[in-house]
């Protein structure tokens, strides 16, 4: 069970939340209280089921949050992020989450973690016609999530995550899903909540105390999970 006082809390945190109408809102005050993580930009996507949305910015969450922001994010689920920038990677195209669209749909990401070959992968996806908006390892995994063609994305994704090699924990949005994974060491921290009839996951319990969610348990080292409609399984 991750808290605030363990390790690793300084670089940057992640929170997610399916099935809550007011999922923006709860979003608003998790990644509050997930601040210390991270001060120098946040940003959250929502989804209604048919489309993303997302606001984002350079600052603190109440700096780049007004109650007017948050009333049009509306939606049953969302993932949210706070930032604490390495190598000096600034701006705000690298503030999480990261939105995608494509013809098959709309894709966010954001991420905890440092990925030890990303410049490898990246050179890769470039030389294969990939073109990169951001610095963020977050958007690797974005562009590896596309290969595959007809292929799910469920097993894409998987696939995707096999590449990966380093430390992370994603959360990824679509319009009707909800995924959390951890890096196959457990170098991150996540953990899973339920609020209400629906769940949350987050890179420390803090956020979910001041949400009123429950704690139910870590996300295992190498674990992918998937949250739709009222329950979370294992891929």
């Amino acid at each position: 069970m991750f808290t605030a006082d363990k390790k690793l809390r300084e670089e940057c945190g992640v929170f997610g939340v399916w099935g809550h109408p007011d999922s923006a809102q709860i979003a608003y005050y998790a990644l509050h209280s997930l601040q210390h993580r991270g001060q120098e930009g946040t940003g959250i996507v929502v989804t209604d089921g048919d489309s993303l949305k997302i606001r984002k910015g350079e600052g603190l969450v109440t700096e780049i949050f007004t109650q007017k922001d948050i009333e049009k994010l509306q939606g049953h689920g969302a993932i949210g992020h706070v930032r604490y920038s390495q190598d000096g990677r600034d701006g705000y195209e690298n503030v999480q989450p990261l939105l995608f669209g494509s013809q098959t749909g709309s894709l966010a990401v954001c991420h905890n973690g440092s990925l030890i070959n990303a410049d490898a992968l990246r050179f890769h996806l470039e030389n294969q016609g990939s073109i990169f908006q951001t610095d963020s390892d977050a958007e690797i995994l974005a562009h590896l999530t596309k290969r595959g063609g007809a292929i799910p994305f469920r097993e894409r994704l998987k696939n995707a995550l096999q590449l990966l090699k380093g430390s992370y924990a994603f959360l990824l949005l679509t319009e009707t899903e909800l995924y959390a994974a951890l890096d196959p060491n457990g170098l991150r921290p996540l953990c899973l909540g339920r609020l209400g009839e629906g769940y949350v996951a987050a890179s420390e319990t803090c956020a979910f105390d001041l949400i009123g969610a429950e704690y139910e348990r870590d996300v295992r080292p190498g674990e992918i999970v998937i949250i739709i409609s009222f329950q979370f399984r294992c891929l």
